[in-house]
């Protein structure tokens, strides 16, 4: 069937379906992202709704919801469950759709616990999902030019609208982009369960979801949508390789200019040390009196030791696995305590990490603060609160850490890899241009060394002003993602 031509005059119509989405469900930046992508497209003009399971934490939130639809009918497998669809209204007039099943949904986590590791049904709840999501646009007669999927959870909805609604008219206008936030989150699981997911088996191979031996549905949402994108431009360029594509590098590389990188961007609606009520008071680049208050508040807060207030505060808001370099940050644990800093640390992640860190607190008393919990308050605390944001990362696709605390005035200092080579401009102080420290080599001296030049160049008056004005007049703002997305959109509908 030949496509019609774009109407640029009529209204673009944007289903994002996302496994969080903030503030109803966030464990990393995937949550952030979906929620600043929806409202800048609608800032934009678009007519955006989303849709994500309603998981514990968003009937915990506070929000309002109503009930939409009762009991939709969504097939798993050779079984038809029920779901209730709830919607609540967001600020800027958007909807959010919430599919409620308590067996899959409501539970303390969104996909296991650091005990039990994933949970054992996972493959059944996110194809649910991605089933109730083609389902619920036709249930509420919106028909979407654009299906916006994000991660492995949704990789599944791009081979559905090719293969059991392919001949559907409702969707024979609807292209698909698909974005995903790590190629180390595949979605891998076990053949036998293909009967699960509702697909053909003729799918099962080696040019469509097959990935060494199991189902994959990373893959399926590479494969099988109209464009695809990842969150930086250079990780889009290291994805493409065998160190940093685990096994995807040659999936994607087949995708060609169809595969590309977009920054994620921040809401300024939302993280601005300006307006923020959760931090003690606030600031800007004409006004950084409150930024020192929210440093001595987080000196009294967590009981720091008043002897180095002449220091610097060093922040680490991160989860605790290796990729986000918490190992690096332990083998460098005593160079740090050379310098003339305090550390305070946000973040929780595995146990073996948990108890070193716990190890280093108890031996810099009053230096080191843990606190294993990663929720958005105590973030911006820390954030507004340091002097230095530490990423010292193996590698890193994206991240928004880098660009809240580049708003906030605290200068980044990061491993050159994946979106923070994008975000992280070196500074120079022959020049005064660059808003924060890089280094590009996974060691602790490095680390330590590109740390050791941070504090001695924040510790003069003049090269701290330059740096953390610099960092204060960048622009990360979701704006910019919104725009980039509508130039994939539009050429995407072609």
């Amino acid at each position: 069937m030949e496509m019609e031509p774009v109407d640029r005059n009529k209204q673009l119509k944007v289903l994002i379906l996302a496994s969080e989405v903030s503030p109803y469900a966030k464990l990393g930046g995937l949550g952030d992202a979906s929620a600043s992508l929806a409202k800048s497209l609608r800032k934009l003009g678009a007519d955006v709704r989303v849709a994500l399971p309603f998981y514990r934490s968003a009937k915990e939130s506070g929000c309002e919801f109503e009930p939409v639809i009762e009991k939709m009918e969504v097939p798993l497998g050779d079984q038809v469950l029920v779901t209730d669809v709830w919607r609540t209204t967001e600020s800027d007039g958007g909807s959010v759709y919430f599919f409620d099943r308590e067996d899959l949904f409501d539970r303390p986590n969104f996909y296991g616990s650091r005990q039990i590791g994933d949970y054992f049904d996972n493959l059944e709840r996110f194809i649910f999902f991605s089933r109730a999501g083609i389902l619920l646009a036709k249930r509420i007669g919106f028909r979407p030019g654009i299906v916006h999927l994000h991660d492995w959870e949704t990789g599944a909805v791009s081979v559905f609208l090719r293969s059991l609604y392919g001949n559907d008219p409702f969707f024979y206008k609807t292209s698909t982009v698909f974005s995903f936030h790590n190629a180390a989150y595949q979605g891998n699981f076990p053949p036998e369960k293909l009967a699960v997911t509702g697909l053909p088996f003729s799918l099962y191979n080696l040019e469509g979801i097959e990935f060494w031996g199991q189902i994959s549905l990373l893959k399926a949402g590479i494969v099988f949508s109209d464009a695809v994108t990842t969150v930086s431009p250079t990780y889009a360029r290291e994805v493409r390789t065998p160190q940093y594509g685990l096994g995807m590098e040659g999936v994607v590389n087949r995708r060609g200019e169809d595969f590309q990188g977009v920054l994620p961007g921040v809401d300024y609606d939302v993280w601005n040390p300006e307006t923020d009520t959760e931090i003690a008071a606030n600031y800007g680049p004409k006004d950084l009196s409150g930024k020192k208050v929210c440093r001595d508040r987080l000196f009294q807060e967590l009981e720091l030791d008043s002897k180095y207030r002449d220091g610097l505060v060093l922040g680490w808001v991160s989860r605790l696995v290796e990729h986000k370099g918490t190992g690096l940050i332990v083998q460098a644990m005593r160079n740090l305590m050379n310098l003339n800093v305090t550390l305070v640390v946000a973040g929780d992640g595995e146990e073996s990490y948990r108890k070193e860190l716990k190890s280093w607190e108890q031996h810099f008393p009053g230096r080191i603060r843990v606190r294993f919990v990663s929720d958005d308050r105590l973030v911006r605390k820390v954030t507004a609160g340091s002097d230095l944001l530490l990423l010292p990362c193996k590698y890193e696709p994206s991240g928004l850490a880098q660009m809240y605390a580049i708003k906030y005035g605290t200068i980044p200092v990061v491993r050159r890899t994946g979106g923070l080579a994008d975000v992280v401009r070196p500074y120079d102080p022959d020049t005064g241009e660059g808003w924060g420290f890089a280094f590009d080599g996974f060691s602790a001296d490095e680390f330590t060394a590109k740390l050791r030049e941070a504090t001695e160049l924040m510790g003069d008056a003049d090269h701290r002003g330059k740096l953390i004005q610099n960092a204060m007049s960048c622009d990360f703002s979701c704006e910019h993602t919104g725009r980039r997305y509508l130039e994939i959109y539009e050429k995407v509908l072609k």
